[in-house]
């Protein structure tokens, strides 16, 4: 659980100094602009573990980062429901921040009940395949007017993602995948 902590105060940190430097821009993103930054990254990722070199300083450390931020943006989007309202303060974006991110932390808790914690076991690999397929997911539940039959709906997606991230923040942090 302390993992769990520090991987997401690290990305809530860089998150908050963010909105400190550029307000609160983000709220202009619609659902699927979210969808296509969490791509960009998680594609970006997958090129870099298969070609085994990257010509970005940056790397899948900070890509993981990011693919959790934009989650958590998305969620918040999700939440506020309001387009009118552009920027929110330090303290707001803060609120908001850690409300989702306790969801995922419960969801996270629940299902290494059910589950234990194969995640451990898992690739780097699979989470970024499972983090393209939860993107996929959400762009044909939007094509579907953001309607589900017998699926979760977007916000789901976007929790799954956001730990997915986490998790491999947690296994760069154990110096068992690449930075």
């Amino acid at each position: 659980m302390d993992q769990y902590n520090q991987a997401i105060s690290s990305c809530r940190d860089i998150f908050l100094k963010k909105t400190m430097d550029y307000g609160t821009s983000w709220r202009v993103y619609r659902t699927i602009s979210i969808v296509d930054q969490i791509y960009i990254k998680a594609k970006r990722v997958r090129t870099i573990q298969e070609k085994k070199q990257q010509k970005i300083e940056d790397g899948i450390f900070s890509e993981f980062q990011g693919i959790l931020n934009y989650a958590i943006i998305g969620l918040i989007q999700l939440k506020i429901e309001n387009d009118d309202v552009e920027q929110l303060s330090v303290g707001e974006v803060e609120v908001l921040y850690n409300q989702e991110f306790e969801k995922a932390k419960k969801l996270m808790m629940d299902k290494n009940h059910d589950y234990g914690e194969a995640w451990r076991e898992m690739s780097q690999e699979s989470y970024i395949d499972l983090i393209l397929s939860k993107i996929l997911r959400i762009k044909q539940i939007l094509s579907n007017n953001g309607m589900t039959i017998i699926s979760e709906g977007i916000d789901a997606n976007f929790f799954d993602i956001l730990n997915y991230a986490a998790f491999g923040l947690i296994q760069i942090n154990e110096g068992n995948h690449t930075k």
